[in-house]
Order: C-alpha cells, then structure tokens, then sequence
C-alpha cells in the first residue's frame, strides 16, 4: 500500500491520454475536420467555376460563326484544368474529415452556381424585377451557408487510420453487411421496376443513383486514406483491400453516370439536383455512420443540430434550383397558331401537326421505308383479255401479288 499514491500518480497520464481521444475533446481531430472542410469547399467552389467556364465556351461558339470545335478553345480547356483541380480537392478532403461530413458539403457547388448565373445574367431588368424574381435564390443561399455552418461546427469527430487491416474489419463488419443487404434487395427492385414495368420516374431513377453513390463515396474515402497513409510512411498499396476498392470505385461510377444521363434526358436540371442532392446525402451519412462509424461516441446535441444542419441545407438547395427556369424543348415544325388571322388548328384537342419524331421529315415527306407491309399501297395491272379454248372469256383484269421490293 505504500506506492499506492506514486502507483496512481504514474496511471493519471494514462487516464489523460485515454480521455483525450475521446469525440470533441482531441484538437487535432477538429483541425483534421477543418482542413478536410476547406478542401471539399474549395473543390466544389472550383468545379461550379470550370463548369461554367466550359458553359460558357459552348455558347459563344454557338452564338458565333467561329468554325473551330470547343476543344480548341483556351476557355474550354482553363475549364478542365480547374474541373481537374476541384475533384483533386474534394477527393483529399475524405481523407481528412468523416465521409457523413464530407458529403453534405456538395451544396457548396449549387451555391456557387446560383451566384455565377445572377452575376452574370444577360438579360435587362429592374431592380423590382430583379427582387422579386431572384428572392427564392436568395433565401436558399442563405438557409445553405447556414446548413453548412451547422454541419461542419456540429459535424461528426471521429477519426482513424485508414490502413488495409481496418478497412478490412469494416467490410465484414456485421453493420455494414447488414445494410449491403437492405441496399442490394432494394437496388434490384427498383432496377425491376425500372427496366422490366418502366417505372421512369425521377425519384426511381435518383435513387438508383444515391445507392450507387453512397458504395462510391465509401470506396473513395478508403483509396484517398490509403493514399494519404502511404505518403506519410507506411505503405498500403500492397493489400488487396486497395484494388477491391478501388475496381468497386470505378464501376459505380461508371453506373451512376449512366443513370445520371439516362435522368436528364426525361427531366428538367433543376429537378435533377434537387432531388438527387438530398437522397444522395442521405444514402452516403448512412452509408458512412454503418461502414466507418462516423457516429460513434457522440452526444445526442451534436447528432441533432448536424441533422439540423442538413435539413436547413436540403431547404436551401431545393429553393435555388426551384428558381431556375425550365428547358423548352426544340421544336423544328411550324406553329400555325402564332400566325395572324389564323383559327386553332386543335380539332377537340389533337393536334394537325405531327409529332416530334427522330426525324425532321414534314407530312408526306415523312420516311416510310421502315413501315410495315400492311401499310404499303395494292398495285392492280390492268391486263388484256384471255380468251380460253372454249370461247369463255376471262375476267377483265386479275390482282397480281407482288412482294415489296417489287
């Protein structure tokens, strides 16, 4: 009993160290989140510029009778670069700061758009006009900086090495097996429903998307860890877990893009990221709290005010892209009802004119090679008259039977 006090003067360093690991009382951990903060803000700020950037050399193109293609261009390439540059960004941003901290933070992007398009806006206006017009861009721009403030203040604290062995023991994990499992059987069925019933709807579609993203976003966050982990001395190249990753990276980006293109073609921009922003932040922050634990250890304020901050960031970007205007689509026919003195040409609501088909053909000009043979038009020769042996005279003419390419 004697070293009783020096015993437990020698273990308080000890207790010290092992309650500074815990979530939100380590500062290195809350540098660790504000650099990998910064990096995901910073990328996103920067891909919404090279977008633009490339936007832009479209439509001057478009708009000019300048013969060369937009790879030519100086603007269309300063865009790429700076494309590059942002996905460099947000890329080391997962391996700094949880992946459910990481992913909300995409708003940033809608952000930077919505701004870009009003500064730059080529129409006339008033300044009535304007307010009333642009007042929902506004107050979505608002409510997302301050999403986004709550999000990276109250934003998940936990933070480990991104090595092959602990990557490894999240895989097989049971959490994550688990929602792999509820993830897997609710792929396929809305793939069923998608292909087999043709259920095109955008919240189908966008959700096949979310799933896929949210096995993305994890994949990534290991690679760039495991990178990371490699420059800083030992190296994570040589487990296998790094190139499982990385070919599930690569596919599921490959879908998602398909997908993606698939949702533009049958609905507005607009709609596309609104929609596809708020599942697909959901699935990752579930993705990440089942696969890496982002959650673990937190307090139920911290919890709240984050689920706060992503639904007043969710807000935000549904009243921009609410704003923006909707595409009208190109219509290469002649419409009769703008014409002076002209009658409606509906007839009990069908229209005269034909529909918009893959061809720009009109009316009787229309391509009808691929019709059936239905639909092709009876050629009935007229012959000359058949006397028999008998003096029995034979009908006038008689239906000849001829193939189509006759």
């Amino acid at each position: 009993m004697e070293g009783g006090p020096d015993l437990q003067l020698q273990q308080l360093p000890l207790a010290t160290a092992a309650v500074s690991v815990l979530p939100h009382e380590d500062p290195y951990s809350y540098k660790e989140n504000l650099i990998g903060a910064l990096l995901a803000i910073f990328g996103h700020l920067v891909i919404s510029i090279a977008l633009n950037l490339q936007k832009y050399s479209h439509i001057r193109l478009a708009g000019s009778r300048d013969p060369r293609a937009y790879f030519r261009t100086k603007t269309w390439w300063c865009g790429l670069f700076f494309l590059l540059l942002g996905e460099l960004g947000v890329f080391s941003s997962y391996a700094f700061a949880p992946l459910s901290l990481i992913v909300p933070l995409s708003a940033v992007s809608v952000i930077a758009s919505a701004i870009i398009g009003i500064i730059f806006i080529k129409e006339k206006w008033k300044p009535k006009d304007f307010l009333r017009r642009y007042v929902l861009s506004f107050v979505g721009c608002g409510l997302a900086v301050v999403g986004t403030y709550l999000l990276i203040t109250f934003g998940p604290n936990s933070h480990e090495m991104m090595t092959g062995d602990n990557i490894t023991k999240h895989l097989v994990s049971w959490p994550f097996l688990l929602y792999m499992l509820v993830e897997i059987i609710l792929f396929c069925l809305l793939l069923y429903f998608y292909k087999r019933k043709n259920a095109n709807y955008i919240v189908v579609i966008l959700l096949l998307v979310a799933l896929l993203g949210s096995m993305t976003v994890v994949t990534v966050k290991a690679i760039a860890g495991m990178i990371v982990v490699s420059i800083q001395g030992s190296l994570q190249l040589g487990y296998p877990i790094f190139y499982i990753m990385l070919v599930c990276m690569v596919a599921t980006a490959v879908f998602q893009a398909r997908f993606l293109t698939q949702a533009s073609q049958l609905y507005d921009s607009s709609q596309i990221a609104s929609i596809g922003y708020i599942l697909s932040t959901a699935t990752a922050i579930t993705a990440g709290a089942t696969f890496y634990l982002d959650f673990t250890g937190e307090d139920v304020l911290h919890i709240c005010m984050f689920a706060l901050g992503c639904l007043i960031a969710f807000l935000g970007v549904f009243l921009i892209t609410r704003n923006k205007k909707k595409s009208i689509p190109f219509e290469p026919y002649i419409s009769m009802d703008a014409m002076p003195g002209m009658q409606n040409v509906h007839d009990k609501g069908i229209a005269v004119q034909p529909d918009l088909k893959a061809s720009f053909s009109y009316g009787a000009l229309e391509n009808n090679d691929s019709m059936a043979e239905l639909y092709t038009p009876a050629t009935l020769p007229i012959v000359l008259e058949e006397h028999g042996s008998k003096g029995v005279s034979a009908l006038p003419y008689r239906v000849l039977e001829h193939s189509k390419k006759e």
